[in-house]
């Protein structure tokens, strides 16, 4: 079972992502002076005095606006407020009630759920007195709280833990851990409706606008069995291409999604073919250990011929050190979709797999008896032992005679061979050499 939710709601610019970043005890949320900036639902995990709940931050919700985007953060708001078991109305001190507070609280009073009023921006005690006119809410007392100072954040904890309904037995059982899979790619190629895709809803918000994800959205689904989280990201510029710092810091989001992640799904445009800004991409994922797999998203608008595509798949292959798969898809009307989540699983499971030294061993004679070993100064390189020594990423440990007599070369071999014995193209792997002490009479 899933943990409590608590949405948080409220008008536009209030500071409802500010205080999810307080009463959570993390900088998650994307927070900006200007209004609009939350667009999707973020779900964050909290916990006071021993009792786990999840955050879900929403969109200001102006009933009035007529914008197309207006009318989907709307929605995602909605959908949030019909899985929460209670919601937090956040409002703003200092500009007092306004109607659109009152069309919130009526909404609220729909909804049937339990519902809290948090003042928001009572920064200093003087402010606090302003919280008694949102009394004219109906909802109960309102809470006096500062997302920026603090004040008042544990009070509004307390009373969030104390509403929420008894925790359910099966909340403790966690079972084995998700695999955790992060969407990424440039803006609009189309990574927030595969997601939609994937989880068979409008989990976050799709339009022609790039840039229109700006959070690392959460999402988790069962794949086969298997236990997933998907992540969506926003869009990932080149650094000379950020227009401001909102931008700056969404495209930061994406990449900490990417540091959380065990493997990344990177999503290209098939219109473009893989870009160089696909490959920095792809190479980003692998410095932080990800397994990773590429995919050609609108091929129903943009198929490529077999001879094009196989010029793509060797691009990869020449440019990435970690030959990931590249794999076809329309996340518009899900052709291979199930494939690709299928792929991403089993790379997530053959990055945490570890092999048996002695099958090392014998992979390492095999190896040697391929391809000699570089020699020096007349003194021939030797492969004495090779074991692994960590998972997720792989991590191996190989002892020679001589470090100085390894060639760069000679360890690319190693390693290309061992992806092609182990199944390891799109994991990041690593070797390490040490050089073992040897009697006088072997040297």
């Amino acid at each position: 079972m899933s943990r409590p939710r608590v949405a948080i709601v409220g008008y536009p610019n209030v500071g409802k992502s500010s205080l999810v970043n307080r009463l959570s005890g993390s900088r998650e949320a994307v927070v900006d002076e200007r209004a609009g900036v939350t667009r999707d639902r973020k779900e964050l995990d909290c916990e006071w005095n021993g009792r786990q709940f999840t955050l879900v931050d929403t969109g200001g919700m102006d009933l009035l606006d007529p914008d197309p985007i207006a009318g989907s953060i709307r929605d995602q708001a909605t959908a949030a407020l019909s899985e929460a078991q209670l919601a937090v109305l956040v409002v703003d001190v200092k500009g007092g009630l306004r109607p659109g507070d009152e069309e919130m609280a009526d909404l609220l009073r729909r909804s049937g759920l339990p519902v809290l009023v948090a003042a928001n921006k009572s920064d200093v005690l003087a402010d606090m007195p302003l919280a008694g006119e949102f009394h004219r809410l109906g909802l109960g007392e309102p809470m006096p709280v500062s997302a920026t100072q603090g004040l008042g954040s544990g009070d509004l904890l307390d009373r969030i833990v104390s509403m929420l309904p008894d925790p359910d037995e099966d909340e403790a059982d966690q079972g084995d851990p998700p695999i955790r899979l992060a969407i990424i790619g440039r803006p609009n190629v189309g990574k927030s409706t595969l997601m939609n895709k994937i989880v068979g809803s409008e989990r976050t918000i799709v339009s022609d606008i790039a840039g229109t994800t700006r959070d690392a959205i959460d999402m988790p689904i069962e794949v086969g069995g298997r236990k997933v989280t998907l992540i969506d990201t926003a869009g990932m510029r080149r650094q000379s291409k950020l227009s401001d710092s909102l931008e700056y810091y969404t495209v930061l989001r994406s990449q900490r999604a990417v540091e959380r992640a065990d493997v990344a799904l990177v999503i290209c445009d098939a219109a473009d073919g893989v870009t160089s800004q696909d490959m920095r991409i792809a190479e980003l994922a692998m410095q932080e250990g990800c397994a990773t797999l590429m995919a050609l998203n609108k091929w129903d608008v943009n198929p490529l011929d077999e001879d094009a595509l196989d010029h793509e798949r060797a691009k990869v292959a020449k440019k990435l050190r970690l030959r990931p798969k590249l794999m076809t898809i329309s996340a518009k009307d899900g052709r291979h979709v199930g494939r690709v989540l299928d792929e991403a699983v089993a790379l997530g499971d053959r990055r945490a797999e570890r092999i048996p030294t002695p099958q090392l061993n014998r992979f390492l004679a095999e190896v040697v008896a391929e391809r000699q070993p570089p020699a020096r100064q007349g003194k021939r390189l030797k492969l004495l032992y090779l074991a692994q020594i960590e998972a997720s990423p792989p991590r191996f440990s190989l002892q020679v005679n001589r470090r100085n007599r390894v060639t760069r070369d000679y360890t690319y071999f190693i390693e290309n061979r061992m992806r092609a014995r182990y199944g390891l193209d799109g994991v990041p792997l690593i070797i390490d050499i040490h050089e073992r002490k040897q009697r006088r009479s072997e040297r």
